[in-house]
């Protein structure tokens, strides 16, 4: 007999199912901070690995990261920052990073996680905007040198003594003080380590004083969205978002105490590595590895084998690097039970060999966004073609509908903009009242701007970003279904497609491939593949071949800055519309 609850669920009566789900919890929402998470940890697994940081040789357990970092909240208290202040975090993954992140919750400091990438454009906004007032960065982003960078930021430190608070900024107003992840002495900031050693008694009894005042629903993270135009902006998650975000997502990650060592491929600036790697290991005693200080995928899957991990997070693009680089020197892995992948299209032929190659167990698909954290994931038992073409149910305890352009529900199985509501949502852009509007209604739903299908059973499957979208002539292409395509291609290892302004088509379509090791194609071979498969008008006009793309610290492809480089190379060619595609698609170098 059909429950009265089940009534109100019944859609038959109307003639069509809407594209709505909620997702009930099995469980309720959880009312803890980060910092509280972090004391949690120590007292449940204290002698457990937290961190093992392999190429430092560093091994935390989780009682070592408690006192560090309840010592380092003392230090940075005592340098002048206060609960509710932002502390910058800028560097690449390592244990002080780690060490940094736990520090900032335990003080109810905010946290500004910085792309390590950025330079002295991207920083000084990422600091003058939220008023950060110390940052703590790394000696070192690849052959960078951070202070060298900071120096023409802040040129005051050049004048500064040789350690202490640095001398008052022009460029940024608010920084009061740096700190170096470095034994070494750098001009006008502190020594890491030296913060940490001069924590004194009473600073730590405020720290532990401050664990019942420091609010569930606080600001606890400030990151920055990916920006295509401007700079981008800040959103604020609090520890409610972050700590409900980390208890469900580990779930579905299969995360244990027992037996979880998890290493992370992206950085830790970003949600996959933050809330993946370092919250999620708080919420389940879960071990967090780190093979390098930024991506390296021989180095990865060593870290894989010596440490014996059992679960790997990352984008497709470091996939496919795991994957070749597995195959050339014959390694063998045997470990790995989870291989979460999310922020871009995952192929069939990726998770195959994630799971032939790597020997994973199970693919989980992840679709989130920075404002939004993670909301879809694959489940256990998913089979490979769920996998490839969707992108998971829709999480625990939250809301998904796809409306039309008007923002009316369209019949389940349709396609437009996904809006999710719930616990993951952010707090809002910081200092940006307007943007924040723009993007989250008064209703709490918040649009994500992606093309999308909900599923009758609660799977979605992304279809691409609408502002990504190609119009040509009266057609609206989506780049991810070409992308798609030419990765059936079984030569190519990657693909990306975008589009250009035209003044005969409007936009017309760009093909970037890169191939498999030893294989040399032209654009006619591609073009030729191309014939009697797809539309001609989808045909790429422009088609280049890269031997390495330009990606993101967090292993996304830069299709901006293909496209940029694309547009400067083809206004230089006189004449470029008049001339015949095969006098346009010549290859790159």
């Amino acid at each position: 007999m059909m429950s009265e609850f089940h009534v109100y669920r019944d859609t038959s009566y109307i003639g069509y199912k809407p594209s709505y789900w909620h997702k009930l919890g099995t469980e309720p929402l959880s009312y803890l901070t980060v910092g509280q998470l972090v004391e949690i940890a120590a007292k449940r697994w204290g002698v457990r690995e937290a961190l093992v940081s392999v190429f430092q040789g560093h091994r935390i357990t989780f009682s070592e990261a408690h006192n560090k970092a309840d010592r380092l909240a003392a230090g940075l208290l005592q340098l002048g920052l206060n609960p509710g202040d932002r502390l910058g975090i800028w560097g690449t993954n390592s244990s002080q990073w780690y060490i940094s992140r736990l520090a900032a919750a335990r003080g109810g400091f905010i946290a500004v996680q910085i792309d390590p990438a950025y330079q002295t454009l991207e920083l000084p906004h990422s600091l003058n905007k939220v008023g950060v007032k110390i940052l703590i960065c790394s000696e070192f982003y690849k052959t960078n040198s951070c202070y060298k960078i900071l120096q023409t930021v802040v040129p005051e430190l050049v004048s500064c003594p040789e350690s202490g608070v640095c001398l008052e900024s022009a460029k940024v107003p608010s920084l009061k003080s740096v700190i170096i992840m470095s034994s070494q002495q750098y001009r006008g900031a502190h020594r890491f380590d030296d913060v940490i050693s001069s924590a004194s008694p009473e600073s730590l009894k405020k720290i532990a004083a401050l664990q019942t005042l420091i609010q569930p629903d606080d600001g606890c993270t400030i990151q920055y969205s990916s920006g295509t135009t401007g700079f981008p902006k800040a959103t604020l998650a609090t520890h409610h978002n972050l700590v409900n975000s980390a208890i469900i997502s580990g779930k579905y990650l299969e995360l244990n105490a027992e037996a979880t060592r998890h290493v992370i491929c992206p950085q830790f600036c970003h949600v996959t590595g933050s809330l993946g790697g370092i919250i999620c290991g708080l919420c389940y005693g879960s071990t967090v590895v780190l093979p390098a200080p930024t991506f390296d995928p021989i180095k990865t899957l060593a870290a894989i084998k010596e440490e014996r991990c059992t679960n790997i997070i990352g984008s497709p693009s470091l996939y496919v690097d795991l994957i070749g680089n597995a195959k050339k020197l014959d390694i063998i892995l045997t470990t790995l039970r989870v291989g979460s992948v999310g922020g871009s299209l995952c192929t069939k032929e990726i998770v195959q060999g994630m799971l032939d190659t790597l020997n994973i167990k199970r693919v989980c698909a992840l679709y989130g966004m920075t404002e939004i954290s993670v909301v879809f994931m694959g489940k256990p038992g998913d089979s490979v073609d769920k996998m490839t073409s969707t992108v998971g149910s829709i999480c625990d305890h939250m809301e998904a509908k796809v409306v039309d352009e008007n923002g009316r529900v369209v019949p389940v199985g349709s396609g437009g903009e996904l809006w999710v509501r719930g616990y993951s949502v952010m707090q809002g852009y910081w200092g940006d009242k307007e943007k924040t509007s723009e993007l989250i209604g008064p209703d709490g739903w918040t649009k994500t701007g992606d093309n999308f299908v909900l599923d009758e059973d609660g799977c979605g499957r992304f279809l691409g970003r609408f502002k990504d979208m190609i119009v040509k002539v009266a057609d609206n292409i989506f780049p991810i279904e070409l992308e798609e395509f030419f990765l059936k291609h079984p030569d190519v290892l990657e693909a990306v497609v975008f589009g250009v302004p035209d003044t005969k088509v409007g936009e017309d379509i760009c093909l970037y491939l890169r191939l498999r090791s030893g294989i040399n194609l032209t654009d006619e071979d591609i073009i030729s593949y191309c014939k009697d498969k797809i539309s001609e008008y989808r045909i790429p006009r422009h088609i280049r071949f890269v031997t390495e793309f330009p990606k993101t610290s967090m292993g996304k492809i830069m299709k901006s800055v293909l496209r940029d480089a694309l547009v400067r190379e083809i206004q230089q060619v006189p004449g470029i519309e008049g001339v015949s595609r095969a006098a346009t698609t010549r290859p790159a170098s």
